[in-house]
């Protein structure tokens, strides 16, 4: 193995060194935005599948009864056309931001009848979910929306103040399919489209799996994503064939520029992190794939290949779903959180600390733009993985900083079946408040080691579920709107 490129009495001198090495300028400091922002030869990954291109539809209409509102609520002091015209502006920007096509009826419903044809319209063409905007609570309103429940397709409800009593709502409120949002204020029903079309993309998508000896096409029962399966070799073989060209380099030189610090990590274990990076990248691409997993200490650990730790944070921070060791619940998971919040989670494994009642996630491969995409990213280390060998990230967590705790659990098959494509998942979901950043060493385990004190202190020592995420950001609420609309058990712990 190479002598450590950085020591911490010699960081300066050594970080020098390693870029005058791999081509690259003098570093600046880690905490410059505007060194973070540079350009360089990079070419940025981006999502090559079908559920990149897909586009999900949706049909909407408001629905009111014709003519003044008079005494009867809203009553005279609502206009229903003004508002109807500024919600329709933010319906369409909505639909812009989100590339959604929503196909709007051109004029309220304004009777049961028109109701009854619209819906069955839309039951006919099938899109990927409805939005009703109930401008009313008198006459067939309601008993509309009730109707629009039983299609059976996503739908999403807004109904502004003024416009429903809780016993309009009632009936719909545990309704399951049904995403109830009363208030003027128009981002939930953004947030309930968000949903429908985060469900069509995990639908749409194609996940590559790393894993085995074969090569076959399955599709992931209830959520309907495409698994690409590839051998473990297939990586191996990319991987030798893959040169230390000018772009990983400076791809490595880049992260390098940021970290805080390195230990014990050599240069070419940076090298051959970033290189991991390219090779998923280039797979992704010759498989028209959107996500990608890998049973990585299978078909690596006992190879001199590096594990792809620093390539599925890269991966992460550029919107790129990647979970670690062909789990398909994490994998899922990682999806929904990127195209609900907009920013990656970190697939961890849950050890109990019982002295002071937290719970610590742990894994050597954790993203660092944890506030979003297009956030800065955390102040992070380059370390050795656990198992002593590669160049991981250890980013570090803020303290005080509140997390959404969450993993999508799918249903076990018997022996020797698949799970009916009918079962449903389950959801772990949790919240909590970061207290440090475990060190590692003295203590053993994966060397990016987050401790967090959950709410409602929950029995640590039975903590359901593995590979939960630790999501920035307090997000209970809207994963239990997105399991009841889309008919997954929530686990609250």
């Amino acid at each position: 193995m190479n002598a450590p490129i950085v020591t911490q009495t010699h960081l300066g001198l050594n970080r020098r060194h390693f870029l005058l090495a791999t081509g690259g300028a003098l570093a600046l400091p880690w905490f410059v935005p505007e060194a973070w922002a540079a350009a360089s030869s990079e070419r940025r990954i981006r999502p090559m599948g079908p559920g990149s291109k897909y586009v999900p539809r949706i049909r909407a209409a408001f629905v009111r009864r014709k003519g003044e509102y008079g005494l009867r609520w809203p009553g005279a002091v609502f206009d229903g056309e003004a508002t109807r015209r500024d919600y329709t502006v933010q319906m369409r920007l909505a639909e812009k931001e989100l590339g959604l096509s929503i196909d709007l009826r051109p004029e309220p419903i304004y009777s049961a009848a028109e109701a009854d044809a619209w819906l069955a319209e839309a039951k006919a063409a099938q899109p990927d979910g409805l939005l009703l905007m109930v401008w009313d609570r008198q006459e067939h309103a309601w008993p509309t929306a009730l109707k629009a429940a039983e299609t059976g397709l996503p739908l999403v409800i807004f109904s502004p103040v003024g416009t429903a009593f809780t016993t309009n709502t009632a009936p719909l409120a545990e309704r399951p399919g049904v995403c109830l949002c009363s208030t003027n204020d128009f981002g939930q029903a953004r947030l309930g489209l968000k949903m429908i079309r985060a469900s069509a993309r995990i639908r749409e998508m194609r996940y590559l799996v790393i894993q085995g000896a074969q090569r076959r096409d399955t599709v992931l029962p209830f959520f309907g994503t495409k698994l690409r399966h590839l051998p473990a070799s297939t990586f191996l073989e990319e991987y030798r064939a893959t040169p230390d060209t000018d772009e990983i380099k400076a791809l490595a030189a880049e992260y390098l520029k940021h970290a805080q610090r390195i230990v014990h990590a050599t240069k070419q274990d940076l090298l051959n992190g970033i290189k991991s990076f390219v090779v998923a990248r280039t797979l992704l691409e010759r498989e028209e794939a959107d996500a990608i997993t890998m049973d990585c200490l299978g078909a690596l650990g006992n190879t001199k290949v590096s594990l792809p730790c620093i390539a599925w944070s890269k991966m992460l921070d550029q919107g790129i779903p990647a979970a670690c060791e062909a789990d398909l619940n994490a994998s899922i998971t990682h999806a929904l959180v990127q195209f609900l919040f907009d920013r990656p989670g970190f697939q961890q494994d849950p050890v109990p600390e019982t002295a002071r009642d937290c719970l610590i996630g742990a894994h050597c491969s954790c993203p660092t733009r944890l506030h979003g995409l297009e956030q800065p990213p955390f102040p992070y280390d380059i370390t050795h993985h656990h198992g002593a060998r590669d160049a991981v990230p250890r980013t570090q967590w803020r303290p005080g900083e509140r997390i959404t705790v969450v993993e999508v659990v799918l249903p076990k098959p018997r022996a020797g079946t698949d799970p009916a494509p009918a079962a449903a998942p389950q959801m772990v979901i949790s919240t909590g408040t970061v207290v440090e950043n475990v060190a590692v060493p003295p203590s053993g385990g994966c060397v990016v080691s987050v401790m967090v004190k959950l709410d409602g202190a929950p029995y640590l020592l039975t903590y359901p579920g593995f590979h939960q995420l630790f999501v920035c950001g307090n997000f209970k609420k809207e994963l239990l709107d997105y399991c009841k609309l889309f008919g997954i058990q929530p686990l609250v712990a």
